[in-house]
Parts: structure tokens; sequence; C-alpha cells
């Protein structure tokens, strides 16, 4: 019986829709907006990271990027936790990767769109219980009138209820998929079996396909991801504290400081156990070296 490590880890992401093209091209089929005769066909692999590359944060790369045989371009990427920041993000990612297509000297007309799907493992968008979002530059008096270039959709995982897409079935196996699979799975549902792509990229996701080395970067992954949520907390709780003890005391505002600096020292030492690097550590934790060695 097979043990299924979670898609949603950028390792296994990575592995199922990064190296795999028909699978991606099922994917995406299956999730945007596209008309029959728009559909994709085939796929090219572009460099993916329009940034550098933090060693920790995930903020600001993306996990997939790829060009079809209309020449679109689609940004790819599983997103664990939501910050405000990842509006500025994908607009920021999707910008460059539409600018880039023009060489000096070339035509504007040349530009072809640049799509960015996003999977959200959080919910941002409390105000209703729609799960997929997509965006356009619209005419905000005649939203039907578009300007083309840059598209995005968003899909809130946590809403998603397969009952919501009878009409989609495919594309509910594939959010079906990233929502359920993971390490308390040991067998496929039946409706999961029966399809070829998913049952391919649940393969991909079985421990036993994976070295030791590769299964230690997965734990790390998620131990990278506890952080930063633990983190952004502490900071948020501080910022409140602070706010609420306006006035009081410096000697107690620096109490606070050191003890945050002391929550930030131990998280540090146990990240070092889990093997992650002094540099990564640094990344996460925003200490230095001398701080806390």
């Amino acid at each position: 019986m097979a043990r299924y490590l979670d898609p949603k880890n950028d390792l296994i992401f990575k592995r199922i829709f990064g190296e795999h093209p028909d699978l991606l091209i099922h994917f995406l089929n299956a999730l945007m907006p596209f008309a029959p005769e728009r559909q994709i066909v085939e796929l090219e692999y572009l460099p993916n990271e329009l940034v550098p590359e933090n060693p920790v944060k995930k903020d600001s790369i993306v996990d997939v990027r790829c060009k079809d045989n209309f020449d679109r371009q689609f940004i790819v990427e599983m997103q664990i936790y939501w910050i405000e920041a990842f509006y500025n993000r994908i607009v920021f990612n999707a910008g460059k990767a539409y600018v880039r297509q023009l060489n000096k000297g070339s035509e504007y007309h040349l530009l072809q769109p640049v799509y960015t799907l996003s999977i959200l493992n959080q919910n941002f968008d409390h105000a209703t219980d729609l799960f997929y979002h997509h965006y356009q530059i619209v005419n905000v008096e005649n939203t039907h009138e578009v300007i083309p270039g840059l598209e995005f959709v968003l899909i809130e995982l946590p809403k998603f209820k397969p009952a919501t897409w009878n009409d989609r079935k495919i594309a509910a196996l594939w959010l079906r998929f990233l929502k359920e699979v993971g390490e308390n799975m040991r067998s496929l549902p039946p409706e999961m079996e029966e399809n070829e792509y998913i049952r391919r990229a649940a393969a991909l996701c079985e421990e036993g396909a994976f070295s030791q080395g590769a299964l230690e970067a997965y734990d790390r992954y998620w131990d990278s991801i506890s952080t930063q949520k633990t983190l952004r907390e502490a900071s948020r709780r501080e910022g409140l504290a602070e706010g609420r003890a306006e006035g009081r005391a410096e000697g107690r505002a620096e109490g606070r400081a050191e003890g945050s600096k002391q929550a930030a020292l131990s998280i540090a030492q146990h990240l070092l156990k889990t093997g992650m690097s002094l540099q990564e550590v640094c990344a996460a934790t925003g200490l230095t070296p001398k701080e806390f060695c």
C-alpha cells in the first residue's frame, strides 16, 4: 500500500508540473477559462525565477513558467499561505514575464498574453463563498471591454467543494487531488484512480519514489513554512502589544523586544537541528550567525 506525500509541498508540486509537460497541459486546460479552440496542445518550459531566489522564503519566485502553442505564457504556482503582498508579487512576476518577451527593436503587437494560475492553500476573500477568481484588465464602466495582456486565476483551495463544479469534473478532480492527497492517504479514491493523468500525478507523490535526501528536503520545506507562519504571527502579536502599550515605560518595551529575540533564537536552534543550513536559518529568522551561534 502506497504512502503519498503532499503535492502542495514545493518539491512535489514542481516534480509533477515542472517535469511532466503532459500533466501540466491537462492541469491547465482543466482549470483555465479557455474556449475549446484555445486549449493548450503543446508547451515548453521557460526559466521560472523572475527575481532572485531566497532559499527559505518562497514569496519572490514562481514554481513553473511555460509557453504554449499560441505563444501564451503561463506562471503556475502553489501558495501555502496568504499575505497581502501576494497581489503585488503576482502582478510583478506577470508584468516582468510580459515585458521580457519584447526584444530591442521589436514591435508591441508581437507581445502575447501572460496568465497566472495560483492555487492558494488559504482563503483571502472572506466576503464570498466563491473559490475561483478570474481577474482581467477591464473597463470599470463596461466590464466586457478588456485590455488583453495579463490575466490572473486565483483558486482558494479550502473553499473548494467538488459538488460546486459538477460541470467541470476534470477540474474538480485536479483540485481534489491537491486538497486530499497527502500523508494520511494510503490509496486513491476510485474516481481519481480511473483518470490516467491523476493516477500518474499521484504515482509521482509516492514516498517510495524519493531518495532520503529528497525526503529530508520535503520535511525542511514544511519546517520553513511553519517558521514563517510563527514569525509572522509573533510579529503581528508584537505589533498589537506595542500599540496597546504605547506610552508605557521604555524598559517594558525593551523587555518585549528581548522576549521576541529569545523566541527567534529558539526557532533558529530547532531549524539547525532539522538540517537547514546556517544561511537558510538566518534568512528565516532575521538573526545573524553571531546572535545564536
